[in-house]
């Protein structure tokens, strides 16, 4: 397996095994959204607590020329060590999330 699909696979697989986490409260359903062709991964929650309306992105994750970008991580510990522990190295995941001049001091790539 090249390395493109092995950071494809693993993102879609950590990404996979949060969706299948059910909520305590409410009745939302979690949703992997796979662009394989431009390299986008998203997990979107949809649904409803009490009255309240829950549509929103959780996780956005790109790969750019070879990194892997993680553009939003709302997972409370993050995906990002798993990502790690999966394989994937520190200098090939970018905290888009952080300000360019935070990620030098992240321990992760810079761009």
């Amino acid at each position: 397996m090249d390395t493109l699909d092995f950071y494809r696979n693993t993102i879609e697989r950590v990404l996979r095994e949060h969706a299948s986490i059910p909520y305590k409260y409410g009745q939302i359903n979690q949703h992997v959204i796979i662009d394989s062709e431009r390299n986008h991964f998203l997990l979107i929650n949809v649904g409803w607590n009490g009255i309240e309306r829950i549509h929103g992105f959780v996780v956005h994750v790109q790969i750019i020329d070879g990194k892997i970008w993680i553009e939003r991580d709302g997972i409370e510990d993050g995906i990002t060590g798993e990502l790690v522990a999966a394989g994937i190295p520190k200098n090939k995941i970018v905290l888009a999330f952080h300000p360019p001049e935070v990620r030098p001091h992240t321990g992760y790539a810079v761009v």
